[in-house]
Formats: structure tokens, C-alpha cells, sequence
């Protein structure tokens, strides 16, 4: 690429760049995920949006490395998974907003499978799948949390490049964690035998999909990767 064409194009590098970019993909993903909702309650519907539209952030930055490992000039877009899962925490960050001011009203005995029964005096568990479901939710939250505020290039200087490295790799559990939450909620939840079944979620098996997908390239990512360090020890032999 030309200096003038590298020039043109540096702006798509710019962190502030970035930032808007991410916003407005997570805008359009929440916007769209709503719309196909709406024969549902307004609370549960953007909840459930903002929580999808985090899953997708999540998955854009899981994927990102293994794809510049595969084709290498993917390697100047490794940048954009600081935004993407900043982005895709605060869009999390909603969804459990949303879920303890509209669904449980900040009864947290709720959120965890509990309810006050005036007959014991007590709370009683309701749900034990609901509560743990929304456990390893919290969990996911929290390794955001931490993931997002240790971004930025300050937290790289104070901790130094390789304690840093570490702490990102957490993005690995991040994810494990929210694939396990949105697929009891997508293909679980409603399987207890006092309740009746609703209709299937149409995003079941897009989720599906879109985890498998993202296995897949981390898979053939990390294959490669390996058959290029068995070629370059034996080259050194």
C-alpha cells in the first residue's frame, strides 16, 4: 500500500474512531435485536437485545486473533478488540441494569432462584437453574469488568507487557462464561415440567452458529500455528 493510501486510511486506526465505530455497531445490533421481538414485554425485550448485541461484541473480539493469524493483514485490525469488548461490556452492563430495576426490582434473592413465601415467612427457592444461570451472568460480568477497565494503554505501562498479557487472556473464560449463561437461557430455562413451553427463541440456532464458528477458527488458528513452530524447529535442527 502506498504512503498516501496509508495515510488515507490511518483514521480507522484512531482509538476515538474506533470507539464510534463499535457504539453505532452496538446501536444497530440492539436496534435489531429488539425488532424482532416485538411481541414481547418491553423489559424483556431490551434486555434480551442488549445481552445479544454483548454476545456478538464478545464473539467480533474472539475472533479477531485467530483471523490475523490466519490471514496476516488482519493483523492491523487486533486493535479494534480493545472497543469492541469495552462496547460490549457496557451493552452487558444494560442488560443486567435492565433485568434488576425491571425484572427482579432489585430483590436480589430474585435474581439468585429465590421468593418470599408469606405462608413460611421465608424466601423459598423457585428455580434452582434460573439462579445459577444468572451466577455464571454475574461471573461474566465481573471478568468484563476487570478485562474492560485494564484496556487501554496506561494499565499495559503500570502492569508491564507480559503481566498484562496475562490478565487479557482472561478473555478466553469471559467467553466460556457467557456462552454457558445465554445457552441455558436460550435452550434451558423454560424446561421445567410446572411450566409451559413457549415457542422456540429464533436466535437458538444462530447462537449455535455463531459459537461454533468462532470455535472453529480458534481451532484452525491454533493448528497452524502449531504446525508453523514444528517447521521452524525442525528448520533450526
Amino acid at each position: 500500500m502506498s504512503t498516501a493510501a496509508v495515510k488515507r486510511w490511518a483514521f480507522v486506526d484512531d482509538w476515538r474512531f474506533r470507539h464510534l465505530a463499535s457504539l453505532m455497531l452496538a446501536g444497530v445490533l440492539i436496534w435489531s435485536f429488539a425488532a424482532l421481538r416485538q411481541d414481547w414485554s418491553a423489559m424483556h425485550r431490551w434486555n434480551r437485545a442488549f445481552g445479544d448485541a454483548s454476545l456478538v461484541l464478545v464473539a467480533l473480539t474472539m475472533a479477531l486473533g485467530p483471523v490475523s493469524r490466519l490471514w496476516r493483514p488482519a493483523v492491523r485490525r487486533l486493535s479494534w478488540r480493545r472497543e469492541l469488548g469495552i462496547w460490549g461490556f457496557v451493552a452487558a452492563l444494560v442488560h443486567v441494569g435492565i433485568i434488576l430495576f425491571g425484572w427482579v426490582q432489585l430483590d436480589l434473592m430474585r435474581l439468585f432462584g429465590f421468593e418470599f413465601h408469606p405462608g413460611v415467612g421465608s424466601y423459598v427457592m423457585f428455580d434452582k437453574g434460573f439462579g445459577l444461570g444468572n451466577v455464571i451472568g454475574l461471573l461474566a460480568l465481573l471478568y468484563g469488568l476487570v478485562l474492560s477497565l485494564t484496556s487501554n494503554d496506561m494499565s499495559q505501562r503500570w502492569m508491564g507487557m507480559s503481566v498484562w498479557k496475562y490478565l487479557q487472556q482472561g478473555a478466553y473464560i469471559l467467553w466460556a462464561l457467557i456462552v454457558a449463561h445465554t445457552f441455558y437461557f436460550l435452550f434451558m430455562h423454560f424446561l421445567d415440567f410446572h411450566r409451559s413451553v413457549p415457542e422456540p427463541n429464533t436466535l437458538q440456532w444462530p447462537f449455535v452458529v455463531l459459537v461454533a464458528l468462532v470455535f472453529v477458527l480458534q481451532s484452525v488458528a491454533s493448528l497452524r500455528t502449531w504446525r508453523l513452530r514444528l517447521r521452524r524447529d525442525a528448520a533450526a535442527r
